[in-house]
């Protein structure tokens, strides 16, 4: 069997990790998360425990990288939208902002393949590689109808939400912004129940409602000025285009490798070069988007908001080879008391009492679409396992209170042998 065609079950549009804009295969069963673990019938208490005792290396060794994961995730989320504010006090120009940090893109298959080159067994070339990932597009390979029908409308969505986000970092600060995105999550599920006929979850509505309630009391918030309104209404669209993005993606395109995921991301960019490119010229002649001189550019400003937002898209897209998608997306929601603290100090927020609630119910709302699907039955077997753990200690309790004063009425007989 060819080794592309050993493909395996994908995610979810729900279970994915929030902000990652394309399905990445790594084992046959999503991890979502570690599960509670039954022993087999009849196994001895020291058995199972030795089994779990072996079980849990492997997990550990999940949940530490998890945790770097989630660090790196919520640095380079939190540092790139501190950096955009800033990078806005002296170059007001979003658009163009967007499609120089989406021209970083095109180094998604080069670092791919020297990965590949540094822990492959079976080094492929570059060209063998390449064709081996184009059948993600079909056996055909990647022809000029499927980049028009295929890879353009993602291009044009990718655009979009990360433009609409950036603008609405002009308009409010990087508080609301991070956390009104959060509602991706929300928008997701409602797509993906819709579209992909995804199972129906309670607990989900309940957290897409939530979202919808977070919203209106932000807008509330600020009191209905014009100027936090269209910041809002930019941040929910942005969740919205991101959102009909991952959808649109499972929907039409399924699921991609590694390999494939990497090449797609570089097609994301070399669209961006050749068709998007024309735009910024446009706005910079129209004076919409205008910088002058062109040498007080701030370079640095964009050049580290674009690394910052290729390790984002790179830990997001590849960090399930190490650890659980669940544990990614909690660097999201981190990400909120970190911008809040530093807007704390560098700007004028007000945290008043409609702010604090609205944050906490959009992350009520978010983490609650974190739960796995089978998170039922998950706590059913805990509780069960709780209990029969709880009679087990209290028989053993019973028994050895029973053998106390035997014990000792035996030792306190008389002997009237002679």
């Amino acid at each position: 069997m060819k080794k592309h065609s050993a493909r395996v079950a994908p995610l979810s549009a729900c279970n994915s990790p929030v902000l990652t804009l394309t399905k990445v295969e790594g084992e046959e069963r999503p991890r979502d998360g570690p599960g509670p673990t039954e022993a087999p019938a009849g196994a001895e208490p020291g058995r199972a425990g030795r089994r779990a005792c072996q079980c849990s290396g492997p997990r550990l060794r999940k949940l530490s990288w998890g945790l770097a994961v989630v660090v790196c995730v919520c640095a380079s989320w939190a540092g790139s939208t501190q950096l955009a504010k800033l990078t806005f006090r002296t170059f007001d120009a979003p658009f163009t902002l967007t499609w120089f940090a989406t021209t970083w893109n095109c180094l998604f298959f080069p670092l791919y393949y020297a990965g590949h080159v540094c822990k492959a067994e079976d080094r492929q070339s570059v060209k063998q590689r390449y064709r081996e990932c184009c059948r993600f597009f079909g056996d055909n390979g990647l022809t000029l109808k499927v980049f028009f029908t295929k890879a353009a409308p993602f291009g044009v969505l990718w655009t979009l939400t990360n433009y609409l986000y950036l603008h609405a970092i002009k308009k409010i600060n990087t508080t609301d912004v991070s956390v009104l995105f959060c509602c991706n999550k929300a928008f997701v599920f409602l797509l993906s129940w819709i579209v992909l006929r995804d199972r129906f979850m309670g607990v989900r509505i309940v957290a897409a409602i939530l979202a919808i309630a977070g919203i209106v009391m932000m807008t509330y918030a600020d009191g209905f000025h014009s100027h936090s309104v269209i910041g809002i209404a930019l941040v929910v669209g942005s969740a919205s285009t991101s959102a009909l993005y991952k959808v649109l993606f499972k929907l039409l395109l399924g699921s991609a490798k590694f390999g494939e995921a990497a090449l797609f991301l570089s097609i994301l960019g070399v669209f961006n070069i050749l068709f998007v490119t024309c735009i910024p010229v446009i706005l910079y002649f129209t004076k919409v988007e205008y910088w002058s001189p062109f040498d007080d550019i701030p370079w640095g400003n964009l050049c580290g908001f674009s690394v910052l937002l290729l390790t984002f898209n790179i830990v997001l897209n590849f960090g399930i080879a190490v650890t659980y998608p669940t544990l990614m997306s909690l660097g999201i929601v981190l990400s909120v008391p970190v911008n809040a603290v530093v807007d704390h100090y560098t700007s004028k927020i007000t945290f008043n009492g409609v702010r604090v609630i609205a944050i906490i119910i959009i992350g009520l709302g978010f983490l609650l679409l974190l739960l796995p699907e089978e998170w039922d039955v998950w706590l059913v077997k805990l509780l069960t396992r709780l209990k029969m753990r709880k009679k087990e200690e209290m028989a053993e309790g019973g028994a050895d209170l029973g053998s106390g004063p035997r014990n000792k009425s035996r030792r306190a007989r008389p002997s009237f042998a002679r």
